[in-house]
Order: structure tokens, then sequence, then C-alpha cells
């Protein structure tokens, strides 16, 4: 049936779920631990892995009447996205709903395709939703790109021209901010990216994981309330990622600011966050809310090796049917 807009309107995968009342703060997953997992039934196999959840269970996850607006630095509500594609139309997003706490960090996970990015694309005020979706960012609605929020991609944005230096004072500088105070961010900023030694080189000269960091600088020179990340390391080779994530949990740690990352990795999700959000095959939706139960601060020897985070990872890997 054609919307108002001249699209195709789809039937929400999750028919019977009511629409939230924009007055009523959605927060995390009500299973609130992961309790230690069974093996599973070798004969239990006729439930796919990444089945859409019954709406009563959807709502009773992804809804907590009883939680104050002021601590919601997120709330998305029946989101959905649908591209034109020659002709065709594709479905992205399909009714995704679920709050992010304001210093909370909170990765998604999901199979390529499912709409991660796109979503977070939304969140960011890049693109807009479909009729009939909304999101919030501290309390406003998000209807374009804001100063609160900073997205950081895959592919780093430092200009080839510029040193390390001029690339970290660059975003700040077109918002015209202060020359004093840009001056004192980016100097507290490159030691603790630990680029201080290589303020003065060029992208070409920086490994690749020197030229993310440096990525990852741009957005904290702005100290944004949010930090979107979209998959910022998923193009490094394993032992760097491993590297850069123990110095984003370490930055994290420091400023404890919200941060939502994108992800295809299960250890990952599970190592950096408070919370993984699992999106099931296109068009995309939340199907699960696991909050991750790991005692902070994390580092990689003590944390890796607790018996509850090889649970996590057990328990990811069967709800995305990793066999």
């Amino acid at each position: 049936m054609p919307d108002a807009c001249g699209g195709v309107r789809y039937e929400s995968r999750i028919e019977t779920l009511p629409r939230i009342d924009s007055s009523v703060a959605i927060t995390r997953n009500a299973v609130a631990k992961l309790r230690p997992i069974a093996r599973p039934d070798p004969d239990a196999r006729d439930v796919s892995p990444m089945r859409i959840v019954e709406p009563a269970v959807a709502e009773s996850r992804l809804v907590n009447r009883g939680a104050d607006a002021a601590d919601v630095a997120i709330a998305v509500r029946d989101v959905a996205k649908t591209f034109a594609v020659r002709g065709d139309e594709v479905r992205a997003l399909e009714r995704v709903r679920f709050s992010v706490l304001r210093g909370e960090f909170v990765s998604v996970l999901g199979p390529s395709g499912c709409g991660k990015s796109t979503l977070l694309r939304i969140i960011a005020g890049l693109i807009r939703c479909d009729p009939g979706g909304d999101v919030e960012v501290f309390g406003r609605p998000r209807v374009g790109v804001a100063d609160d929020t900073a997205v950081v991609f895959q592919s780093h944005n430092m200009l080839p021209w510029l040193t390390v230096e001029r690339n970290l004072r660059l975003a700040a500088e077109v918002r015209r901010m202060p020359a004093a105070d840009i001056d004192q961010r980016v100097e507290a900023l490159l030691p603790v990216l630990k680029l201080e030694a290589f303020r003065h080189r060029y992208p070409h000269e920086l490994s690749g994981g020197m030229r993310q960091r440096a990525g990852l600088g741009q957005a904290l020179v702005l100290r944004p309330q949010l930090l979107l990340l979209d998959e910022p390391f998923g193009a490094l080779d394993a032992l760097t990622r491993d590297q850069l994530n123990v110095e984003l949990l370490r930055l994290w740690q420091e400023v404890r600011k919200t941060v939502l990352l994108i992800t295809h990795s299960i250890a990952e999700a599970v190592f950096l966050s408070d919370r993984v959000l699992v999106m099931s095959e296109r068009p995309g939706t939340i199907v699960d809310d696991i909050a991750i139960d790991l005692p902070r601060p994390r580092d990689p020897q003590t944390t890796k090796a607790a018996p509850a985070f090889g649970q996590y990872i057990l328990h990811l890997n069967q709800l995305m049917g990793v066999k």
C-alpha cells in the first residue's frame, strides 16, 4: 500500500507489537544478566538461531517503563528504512526499537547486509528513517547532524596533505572553536592516542593502526556526548584490531561518553560492551539485547580468561547460528 510519500508501506514482521508512547523511555533488556549456559541439545535443530522473538518477549526485553528519560542517550522507536534500487525497493530495517543509556557502551552485532550501518547513519542524522519511526538523542528528535555527536567510519577521514596534528585540529576549526581551546584539547589528546611523537607526520607515514587512532582522535577532539563507531577497525589485521580495542576501551573508561559500536566481531562486542544488541538478517530488527555482566575496568588477560567471557561468546555464537 503506498504511503504519503509515494513509496510502498510494508507490514511489520512483528505485527502485534504496539507503538511505544514517546513519553516513555525504552531501556535495557529485562533479562539483566546472562546465566551459565547448558550445552545445546544436538537433536534440537528445528529452531532458527536468528528467529524473530515473540512480540510479548520483545516488549519485555526492550521496554522498562520505570526508567528516567533524562538517563536515556538514544531512543529508537519503530525505525524502518526502505531504499529504492533500480526501480525496485529494498527493505533494510524493520521496526527497530531500543535505547542506550547515558555513559553506556553498546555494540550492535549482526550478519553482513542486515542494516547495521544504515541504523547508525539514521541515529547520526545523516539519513532519515521511513515515516512512522523516530529517533531521539538526549531527549531531542534527531532530524539532522548535531554537534553533540561524532561518527568514526571504517575508513579514516584524514587529509593526506595535512599532518597528524593539523588533521586533529581540522574538525574543531571547521566548527570555529576558539584556537586556545583547540590547542588545549589536541595537546591533551596526542599522548592519550600515543601519537605525540608523530604529530608532524603525514598520513602516508603512519601505520594502519596509527591512522585509525588518529581518525578516532578527530572525533574525540570535539568531545562529543555520543560517539558512533561504524566498524572503525574492521579493515585491520587481527593483532592490530585487538590492540586498538584495548586503546578504545581505555579511552572510554577515562571519559565515559555514550558509545554505539557497529561490529561483526562477537569477541570484540563482548570485550568492549555493557550490552550487545543482536540484529536479524535483512530486513534488520533487534532479536535480542544481552547485558554483559563482566567487571570493569577490563583488560585482555583477565577479562578474556574469565569463564563468563567464554559463555557470552558461546551464547552469541548459538544465537547467530555459528556452528
